[in-house]
């Protein structure tokens, strides 16, 4: 059943079908909505003077999932036609409910983690990715852009080849990111991180890359080509949107797995020099956490 028919007219709509102990609760749902609203599910029964598992039928008979998704849309119904038109089911892909308490989150996070990696999977094409890896290892330097959500696979690329002791910038401000682009040359490699492949400052970054020479690479979905148009390779992560309010908050998940296989990757390409690069980086910073206790 669509979830904007009010509660009660979904209870009078299949009290017909209803087993006699729960047109009991229906009764009382009718007669007193509002007291309802401020019922346990154990304090419900005890008024109707039926079992929970009775008081369970009842709402799953009426489509719910469960008596707190129940009692939310009660007391929605119940608050006005303001508060009706503020609720919303989910949140672009990710099913995320009012009537969900905190334990039910970490288990929804994974499956939805679990599948952008898998789509990621199916999208990454194993040669793209062997000439990324070939490029960043012997660019001169290594522009990075991204803005917004984009920033955090961006910044963690510039980490990761920072320890890898390749020359590498990333500006946050994407002014400065187009100025640089359009200082590159031949020996440069530029890095553009948009999942909805159409961030205009991404994609104005990287053409001006491309057009000063510099080799470039794009870590976008599939869904929108604009940034690949400018990339010499392309690293697809998937074409899903899973937005909230416009913002692929997700997309974080993909792009930073597709950062750990570059990274792996260009170590793999030459072993001896950059282990001997990790072993420096690592060095330099070993006095800096504290002593053990």
């Amino acid at each position: 059943m669509r979830q904007d028919i009010r509660v009660l007219d979904r209870v009078r709509g299949a009290y017909a079908s209803l087993r006699p102990s729960e047109q009991r609760v229906a009764d009382y749902v009718l007669k007193d909505p509002e007291t309802c609203t401020r019922c346990t599910i154990s304090e419900l029964a005890d008024q109707v003077q039926v079992s929970q598992p009775t008081v369970i039928r009842f709402v799953q008979a009426l489509g719910f999932d469960g008596y707190r998704n129940f009692k939310y849309c009660l007391i929605r119904d119940r608050s006005g036609g303001a508060a009706r038109e503020a609720c919303f089911d989910h949140l672009g892909g990710f099913d995320l409910k009012p009537w969900d308490q905190l334990e039910d989150l970490p288990l929804k996070e994974v499956r939805v983690s679990g599948g952008l990696l898998e789509e990621a999977l199916k999208s990454l094409s194993v040669q793209e990715l062997d000439r990324a890896v070939r490029m960043l290892a012997t660019a001169r330097t290594i522009d990075i852009y991204g803005v917004e959500n984009s920033c955090t696979p961006a910044s963690d690329l510039l980490t990761k080849l920072t320890y890898l002791g390749l020359c590498c910038r990333m500006h946050t401000d994407a002014y400065l990111q187009q100025i640089a682009a359009a200082h590159l040359g031949v020996a440069d490699v530029a890095v553009a991180f948009s999942h909805s492949g159409c961030s205009m400052d991404t994609v104005k970054a990287l053409r001006l890359a491309r057009r000063a020479g510099a080799n470039t690479i794009a870590v976008t979905s599939r869904k929108n080509p604009l940034l690949a148009k400018y990339a010499d390779v392309c690293l697809y992560t998937g074409g899903e949107d899973t937005v909230i309010y416009g913002t692929a908050i997700f997309s974080r998940i993909p792009d930073l797995a597709v950062v750990d296989l570059l990274y792996m990757g260009i170590i793999q390409s030459d072993y001896e020099r950059f282990s001997r690069s990790l072993d420096k980086s690592g060095a330099v910073i070993a006095d800096r956490g504290y002593p053990e206790a």
